[in-house]
């Protein structure tokens, strides 16, 4: 997928207006990462708490894991008021919008020592609304590019990716700053942060919303399923109730398997348990879905004597919200090739996810203050992820979005180890500078490329549904197995550098999937492409 473009012609993608809107937007998707992630993580150090209970306390981000549960009723439900005056996309984003907001400041209400629990519900709150926005944000870029090829994706991809380090990184200086004045405490930095987020709704304010037919399309495969559901008999019930067991088994294990049975089965057990529990209900379920799916293809054959009842009409938009995104996407990649992009997501930044989860509490035990962490974490990494975005994502309209892939993978592998570096020769400000830098520019090259991958790979009709399917399978594995980076680091007595070396060899496995998947994965994108030409030239 080599573009035959000058660097010239290269650029004149980023003249197009709507990627200042991806941009705010992004802003506004990386900042409750800060009031959950770093800066919590800072009050939490301040507070006492071991890195242990540091690291388990990000069991909270599960929900950026799990939003794919919920993701198809951003692309269904609308909201009271608000959808008919702002549309579907934008609806969305300001109502989660709102809710951090109300959530934020509550939190900043609350005494961390005596209110722990109270700290940890509003962080979930904050880490539920943001998970959403991140859906509703996402799918309003892949909507409002979607009528382009797959170079405008890799543009609109540098430009969330800059936006979301923007929020997380740029915006990120501010409680630390503040926190290290006199007469400043969390409580009040928390303040602050509740009034940056109330700004940053003004976006949804001022963009125009995605034109789509896709409440048109969702009617039309709703109609199919009501031709066919009333000759199934109870087969459409089987279907619905098996969906619940799968998400409530799902939400159970990402929950830490509470109140588990353990004088009947073993806690060692209970992982293996649930995953089978798991894939026999998925097995219910594709067998039972399989056979309405023959139905709803020949439904053209179906005489319409069968009287249409509320519980069909319930089953077929059910089916339509929950299933029909995921049955599209396997339908239209293929079942082994669909099973293999989802694997090579879920494994392609499993590495990055343990490094930051633990790097703040890295920053301190090495003996910077909450001023450097500011200063060179946050301002570099900010820096250099924007500027690295956009010539990253210039690599990968040129030269494809598998180089990219690739070449972001390694970069990022082998920027870990001068963290390990960092751990042996301690509070170096000039060599902590030279990582954050490196850090930024490798995590920045590679995440256009991953970002640009996914967007490119999402049917419009379900954009929302589908991406947060994808996004959540490489969310699940930073924020499950990030979470006991902390476990790690005590469990190696402290020895930073060892932790270091090894997430560096955590990308592996990933990149030897890619490339035993790349030859598909080519094909599936200039499919893509030739694609979105075809409707262009239609219109026209």
């Amino acid at each position: 997928m080599t573009s035959p473009h000058t660097i010239r012609q290269t650029l004149t993608y980023f003249r197009d207006r709507r990627l200042l809107s991806i941009f705010c937007f992004g802003i506004a998707s990386g900042f409750p990462w800060v009031m959950t992630g770093s800066a919590m993580n800072g009050w939490l150090k301040d507070e006492g708490l071991s890195r242990s209970s540091i690291g388990l306390f990000g069991l909270i981000f599960v929900t950026y894991s799990i939003n794919f549960l919920w993701s198809p009723l951003v692309d269904r439900i609308k909201i009271p008021f608000i959808t008919k005056m702002m549309g579907q996309r934008r609806s969305w984003i300001l109502f989660t919008q709102l809710f951090i907001v109300l959530a934020t400041l509550q939190l900043s209400q609350v005494n961390a020592t005596n209110n722990l629990n109270l700290m940890a519900l509003f962080g979930l709150l904050i880490a539920f609304f943001g998970s959403t926005q991140d859906i509703a944000v996402d799918a309003y870029r892949i909507d409002i590019l979607s009528e382009k090829d797959s170079n405008y994706m890799a543009a609109g991809s540098a430009m969330a990716t800059a936006g979301w380090w923007t929020g997380f990184s740029g915006l990120g200086v501010i409680p630390f700053i503040l926190v290290d004045q006199p007469n400043w405490d969390w409580p009040s930095v928390y303040l602050v942060l509740t009034a940056i987020m109330a700004i940053l709704m003004i976006t949804a304010f001022v963009v125009r919303e995605p034109i789509s037919d896709r409440e048109k399309l969702h009617k039309a495969i709703e109609h199919n399923y009501l031709k066919a559901l009333p000759s199934q008999g109870h087969r459409p019930l089987a279907i619905i109730l098996i969906l619940p067991l799968i998400l409530i088994s799902i939400i159970y294990a990402n929950t830490g398997y509470p109140i588990w049975p353990e004088q009947l089965i073993s806690n060692e057990y209970r992982f293996t348990f649930i995953t089978v529990f798991v894939v026999v209900l998925l097995f219910l379920f594709s067998q039972q879905l399989s056979q309405l799916n023959k139905t709803v293809r020949n439904s053209e054959h179906i005489s319409a004597k069968h009287e249409i009842e509320k519980v069909h009409r319930l089953a077929a938009w059910l089916l339509t919200t929950l299933v029909a995104p995921i049955q599209e996407f396997f339908d239209r990649n293929g079942t082994r090739l669909a099973i293999s992009i989802l694997l090579f997501i879920f494994l392609f930044k499993i590495g990055e996810a343990y490094l930051g989860r633990m790097s703040i509490v890295f920053y301190r035990e090495v003996g910077f203050s909450n001023t450097d962490i500011a200063y060179y974490s946050k301002m570099i990494n900010w820096a250099t992820t924007i500027v690295f975005s956009l010539i990253g994502s210039v690599f990968t309209i040129r030269y494809g979005i598998l180089k990219g892939l690739f070449i972001g993978g390694i970069a990022m592998a082998s920027s870990n180890l001068l963290f390990a570096v960092m751990a042996i020769v301690g509070p170096d400000k000039l060599l902590f500078a030279c990582t954050v830098f490196v850090d930024g520019f490798t995590s920045a090259w590679g995440s256009v490329a991953f970002v640009a991958l996914i967007s490119v790979l999402c049917n419009r009709t379900f954009s929302a549904s589908q991406y947060a399917l994808m996004v959540s399978l490489g969310t699940f594995g930073r924020v499950m197995l990030g979470s006991y980076s902390g476990v790690l680091v005590d469990w190696f007595d402290g020895n930073w550098a060892l932790f270091f070396i090894l997430t560096a060899f955590m990308v592996i496995p990933s990149l030897l999937f890619l490339y035993s998947i790349r030859k598909p994965l080519t094909l599936l994108i200039e499919k893509q492409d030739r694609e979105t030409q075809e409707r262009n030239l239609q219109k026209e």
